[in-house]
């Protein structure tokens, strides 16, 4: 299997509390082509992780659409939607024992997640997997022995034990040191790069970011900015609306004029120097 391509349109989802509900995500527009890697990034709270569960069909939408390949999955059933994430979808929760099973070696993780591919002759073998991910050296020992970055890198193996066309990693190097992480980032190359597999993380680490070739900021949980190759760009709504960075709102108090001038370079975003009395009547 390829890559599958991921798009979200109007997305919206609200956590209900006793007593308010919290709206996590508030309109998310945003594609993925096959084949891309992408790091969420933003904030705590900002909606990423809730965006990378509703990928994985985890959660329902409160409002809007999300496409995984050809599969509408806000309108799938439940045996539909656990049949992708089987197949197509493969997802690394954050903390590799919540991928594992604990008396189980790695060698026996991987098998046991393909076992319902195997049975109709489907998919790569155990050992094709163990090599992506470097760990057939290790694959039988047990889980105690091996060291947080082979526990990691094995969480890996098992999520895309079937050759899905998109993985999910919910911080995959989170309280890993640096060679740990590299180790995992290198994993994940590979497996794009073997495979052609779509990658989406979230992290909190800029070093992760800065390896991804295209970052996408969730502010207010919305889209509020993209990188691509180090530069990073504010993105249009479907309502026409630009958030802008935090860097540039602080400099513009609510009610500020702006106008847009057009060159041959594109648009710039123009501060319009009206003064201002002390009441607030211009001079």
């Amino acid at each position: 299997m390829t890559g599958l391509a991921v798009m979200t349109a109007g997305l919206v989802h609200i956590y209900r509390a006793e007593h308010h509900d919290v709206a996590a995500l508030a309109g998310v527009d945003l594609s993925v082509h096959a084949g891309e890697m992408v790091a969420l990034l933003g904030p705590s709270g900002a909606g990423k992780s809730t965006l990378l569960t509703l990928f994985g069909g985890l959660l329902r939408p409160s409002a809007g659409r999300i496409r995984i390949g050809d599969h509408e999955i806000s309108r799938m059933s439940e045996t539909d939607l656990d049949t992708l994430r089987g197949r197509e979808v493969g997802i690394v929760l954050q903390g590799a024992s919540r991928n594992l099973i604990p008396h189980k070696t790695i060698r026996e993780n991987v098998s046991f997640a393909q076992g319902s591919r195997r049975a109709k002759g489907e998919g790569v073998s155990t050992d094709e997997v163990l090599d992506l991910v470097r760990l057939r050296d290790r694959a039988d020992a047990p889980l105690s022995s091996l060291t947080p970055g082979e526990l990691q890198r094995g969480a890996l193996a098992v999520a895309v034990s079937t050759r899905p066309g998109l993985l999910l990693g919910d911080e995959p190097t989170s309280q890993l040191d640096h060679d740990a992480r590299d180790q995992v980032l290198q994993t994940l190359t590979d497996i794009n790069a073997s495979w052609g597999t779509t990658i989406i993380v979230v992290t909190h680490d800029p070093e992760v970011a800065s390896r991804m070739p295209r970052t996408v900021t969730i502010r207010d949980g919305r889209v509020g900015a993209e990188g691509r190759e180090g530069e990073e760009f504010a993105v249009v709504s479907a309502d026409g609306s630009v958030p802008l960075p935090p860097h540039v709102l602080e400099t513009l108090s609510p009610g500020t004029l702006v106008r847009l001038v057009e060159s041959e370079q594109g648009w710039t975003l123009i501060r319009d120097e009206i003064e201002e009395v002390s009441d607030g009547e211009p001079q």
